[in-house]
């Protein structure tokens, strides 16, 4: 059997992922699938197949971990192209309007992107994987259809013009650090209209999500040259996956109650916590109200 078709059991951890530019994230997560032998995979926060990035991806176990993931913050940087519309908001759709936008200079386009900063709001882009009545709205604008989107609460901590190129279709580089669910393509159509020329996203790289690095990250090429023992290398505990949890050590009297699924008389904790054994292995999730804790989610032996 080749070493891409082995099946290994019993995978489980958190992979983080250099997403590159073109598959999906789906294509990814199945060639994860395909490369470790491993069926339950998913990942946590769809990246744009133009964007490269880091994408967290969960093996095994980890994957009913992916929720504590999934609302984290993000960082990125990318390109705004000013003068030029596409109907997915970013270079990969069909233009549909033009202007000059050789009248602008620096400080206007920082002063216009500075006004996005804070709780703002957003509509996603028609080509998207936001749902609408169950169906991606992506799917929707290939048979067609248009629907009405309505905006969404979303929050921008930074958003930093870091370099300018004026022209007929000038170029702005940008950072933004967001909560989730921003899309960065939104914001630089909204720029685009704020400016009164229009604009779409080129070149968008995902850098941070939550406390995880895209320098931390190993590429899909990277892993198709590895040996099963190198690839498993790779995959970070499941404590990891919920690393921004607070924690409380389960005492071994109580493991045989925990993997029952019973409540356990741990006080003093209050909200979701991550519970752990001595060694630091991450047993369940669960939630005290400050007399006991109950599982939510028991991932030992699981």
């Amino acid at each position: 059997m080749s070493r891409r078709g082995r099946s290994t059991p019993g995978v489980d951890g958190l992979l983080l992922l250099d997403k590159p530019a073109g598959p999906t994230s789906h294509d990814c997560v199945s060639a994860v699938r395909r490369l470790f032998g491993q069926r339950r995979v998913g990942h946590a926060g769809t990246l744009d197949p133009a964007a490269r990035g880091l994408l967290l991806v969960g093996l095994g176990r980890a994957t009913r971990l992916l929720e504590y993931l999934a609302g984290c913050d993000k960082g990125y940087h990318g390109q705004i192209v000013l003068g030029r519309e596409t109907d997915s908001y970013d270079d990969q759709g069909a233009v549909t309007a033009e202007s000059d936008a050789s009248p602008l200079t620096q400080p206007m386009v920082a002063e216009a992107l500075a006004r996005f900063q804070g709780e703002i709001q957003q509509r996603p882009p028609m080509v998207s994987a936001k749902k609408v009545g169950g169906q991606p709205l992506h799917r929707l604008a290939r048979r067609g259809e248009t629907v009405e989107i309505e905006p969404v609460t979303v929050r921008l901590d930074q958003v930093d013009l870091t370099a300018f190129e004026p022209g007929p279709a000038a170029l702005a580089e940008v950072v933004v650090a967001c909560g989730a669910g921003t899309y960065i393509r939104s914001l630089a159509h909204d720029l685009g209209q704020a400016l009164g020329v229009g604009g779409h996203l080129r070149g968008l790289v995902r850098d941070r999500v939550g406390g995880f690095d895209l320098s931390e990250a190993v590429s899909l090429a990277d892993l198709e040259a590895m040996d099963p023992a190198q690839r498993l290398g790779c995959l970070r505990p499941l404590r990891e996956c919920v690393r921004d949890l607070p924690t409380a050590v389960v005492p071994a009297e109580l493991r045989a109650a925990l993997g029952m699924g019973q409540a356990l008389a741990i006080e003093g904790l209050t909200g979701v916590v991550a519970l752990l054994d001595e060694a630091g292995e991450l047993l369940a999730v669960g939630v005290g109200d400050g007399a006991v804790v109950r599982p939510r989610k028991v991932v030992s032996g699981d």
